[in-house]
């Protein structure tokens, strides 16, 4: 895993592979890793990914870690606050944006047609 992002030129992304489910997230949203890393036990890095939800995939408590999050909807669908039933929330358009500083918590998360998300992680420099 790389920690630094590194030099990349403008270059077609490949949505047919190279898409995983993260660690503690329900079937049907994936991430696909566009640059850098964050190691999460030296608490340092960076990284670029895309988050895709397939229609109807929800998840049912809040998020909350110790790095920048920052949240661009693309494409589709997002609605922020369901219960664990994927109940209620606010519905986001494409076009929406969110910062969220470390120790924030967010979500519950659901889209009801899919949706597709750009998001910077990032760790503040020691």
């Amino acid at each position: 895993m790389a920690i630094n992002k590194e030099h990349k030129e403008f270059h077609a992304v490949d949505f047919s592979s190279g898409w995983e489910t993260p660690p503690g997230y329900p079937a049907g949203i994936e991430q696909k890793i566009l640059s850098g890393g964050l190691d999460e036990t030296a608490k340092r890095g960076t990284r670029s990914r895309l988050l895709r939800f397939q229609p109807g995939v929800f998840t049912t408590a809040p998020f909350v870690h110790d790095y920048w999050e920052e949240v661009y909807l693309v494409s589709g669908d997002l609605t922020v606050g369901n219960d664990e039933n994927g109940e209620g929330g606010e519905a986001f358009q494409p076009n929406t944006y969110a910062c969220r500083p470390p120790g924030a918590y967010h979500g519950p998360f659901k889209s009801e047609g899919g949706c597709i998300l750009f998001e910077i992680h990032t760790y503040d420099p020691v």
